[in-house]
């Protein structure tokens, strides 16, 4: 084949190249396009020049130090169909021994730095608040999201399987049944939550179905119904779950719009990330 690229040579200079060699090759073999947008997107990250206010600094500092040493770059998990990670634990995106000595607010600032730069949702999440929607995800595993689109709303189903929520739209389901494909996958992580009181997110999403904002207005749902004090809001989980005769798709579309949510999460609006 042809010889190193540019983008390989710098690659080949790494001191790391030979521990990632054989994973890079796989990598290369397996999914060409992948690895050329992984070059391209290291060349572009050298193009720009980062100006020098503290948060430029921090985020440079951040750039060397947290790919390295905080973030495990995931090179060798296993997907399953889909597209999506099988098995993805804390271990494959964090160095989780490393960030150990750091506050909860350090680990917090580097959680959001690192994935703000990639184009997916995530968060973190006070153990209080995740210990209650743990608690409801027992007991009421699955609940019917309506999503806004220009046109009106679009329903989407959230199952809980262990710690991860999966989202597939309604129609799928109607359509497809058991087999239909998740869209959205929201991966909680708890090992941190008894030492720094933090529940880390992250997510995985198939972005023909779902544009980065949707799939924010999604997970912020999650904790609009099932963290909420307000026992009416949790009542349509508990109907969707336990008495589902009784319930009516409006009903979560009323609520959305009488909180506000419904408004805020319409598209073209930006919404707050916190």
């Amino acid at each position: 084949g042809p010889g190193p690229g540019p983008g390989e040579a710098a690659l080949e200079e790494n001191p790391f190249y030979g521990k990632y060699r054989h994973k890079i090759q796989e990598l290369r073999r397996s999914s060409p396009e992948v690895f050329e947008s992984r070059l391209e997107k290291r060349s572009e990250v050298k193009k720009q020049p980062v100006g020098y206010s503290k948060q430029g600094e921090f985020i440079r500092c951040m750039e060397e130090k947290a790919r390295p040493i905080f973030f495990a770059e995931g090179l060798g998990t296993k997907t399953s169909k889909g597209g999506f990670t099988k098995d993805k634990t804390l271990d494959s995106i964090l160095n989780v021994e490393m960030v150990k000595e750091k506050s909860a607010e350090e680990i917090k600032q580097i959680w959001n730095q690192y994935f703000s730069a990639k184009d997916t949702v995530y968060a973190v999440i006070p153990a209080e608040k995740f210990d209650l929607i743990w608690k409801r995800a027992q007991k009421c595993p699955s609940f019917l999201y309506a999503l806004p689109r220009k046109e009106g709303y679009e329903f989407f189903v959230g199952q809980w399987s262990g710690a991860e929520l999966h989202f597939t739209s309604l129609i799928n389901i109607q359509t497809q049944g058991e087999s239909a494909p998740s869209q959205l996958v929201l991966y909680h992580y708890p090992e941190l939550q008894k030492e720094k009181g933090i529940v880390l997110m992250t997510a995985e999403m198939d972005s023909k179905f779902l544009m980065v904002h949707e799939a924010q207005c999604l997970a912020n749902q999650v904790q609009f119904f099932y963290a909420t004090d307000r026992s009416e809001t949790y009542e349509l989980v508990e109907t969707f779950n336990h008495r589902s005769s009784e319930f009516k798709y409006m009903s979560v579309i009323a609520e959305l719009e009488q909180s506000g949510l419904g408004r805020e999460l319409r598209p073209g609006q930006a919404s707050d990330k916190s």
